[in-house]
């Protein structure tokens, strides 16, 4: 089996980009992601230029993969809130701009929450902001995050994204983040039907787009619907489905990202466990 694979998980920026390279060596991973600044919000933690020169090279080294970085939980650009919608659209063009440090990465984002809007009007408000903040000389490739479908959230099907692609003109900047608890609780069965889920994927909306994968278990059953993160083979889509995942040749080489409930020992646990499925 090839041995391309790159795994991690998310790390604190608060030490800045060497750092995090360090301790995601450390922990033997080959890449990671990191929240552009407070995943509640706020102000973004200043880019040091010489601390970035510090970790491409470091990163280069260890040969890393592709980083895929997180906007804030609170950045919501379908809000019903005018306000909310422009604090939403004002940190993904900074966060966008301060990308371009670490350039050729990933920059996900949860598509957002309607709030009673409905999905065609929460589509249309995600597309227009998109529009606003792309812009063609970017290096970034943008995530939309598949979705557990709770509440109000745009994204629970392949289709939703699909549709917020089409509505944007940039749309060669778009990619997709394909969150295994999220598809699992929003009704898609990778476990006992994993290639007709990517053959879905592939027909709405292009396997080409598949850009990283959040790598969870989920504490629920199928289509829940709620989201909620499992340790890897101690949820209901289970250890031997899991590993299907990591080791589909649709799969292989893409960067696998644990958003599981753990502390570094966990994390370092299952990243050994997954390159263990390429031994």
């Amino acid at each position: 089996m090839s041995s391309k694979f790159y795994i991690g998980n998310h790390l604190s920026s608060s030490g800045g980009y060497l750092a995090m390279g360090k301790k995601a060596t450390e922990l033997g991973g080959n890449t990671f992601a990191f929240f552009t600044r407070n995943p509640r919000g706020g102000k973004a933690k200043e880019i040091v230029p010489s601390d970035v020169d510090k970790y491409l090279a470091y990163a280069k080294e260890q040969e890393f993969g592709k980083l895929v970085a997180h906007a804030p939980y609170t950045m919501n650009l379908c809000a019903a809130k005018a306000d909310i919608r422009q604090f939403g659209i004002e940190m993904l063009a900074d966060d966008l701009q301060r990308m371009e440090y670490t350039p050729g990465n990933y920059y996900n984002f949860h598509p957002g929450s309607h709030v009673g809007q409905g999905e065609e009007k929460g589509i249309t408000l995600i597309a227009e902001a998109l529009n606003q903040v792309l812009f063609p000389e970017m290096t970034t490739t943008v995530l939309l995050e598949t979705m557990a479908g709770k509440g109000s959230e745009i994204g629970r099907s392949f289709q939703e994204l699909r549709t917020i692609i089409d509505q944007v003109g940039l749309s060669d900047k778009l990619g997709v983040c394909f969150d295994t608890c999220h598809v699992w609780d929003g009704g898609y069965d990778i476990v006992n039907h994993l290639d007709e889920v990517l053959e879905a994927f592939d027909k709405v909306i292009g396997l080409d787009r598949l850009k990283a994968i959040h790598f969870n278990d989920s504490m629920n059953d199928l289509g829940s619907y709620k989201d909620r993160h499992a340790k890897i083979g101690e949820g209901k889509i289970g250890l031997e489905a899991m590993k299907r995942v990591a080791t589909h040749p649709l799969l292989v080489g893409k960067p696998f990202i644990l958003e599981t409930p753990n502390e570094d020992e966990g994390y370092a646990q299952e990243i050994a466990l997954f390159k263990s499925w390429f031994a």
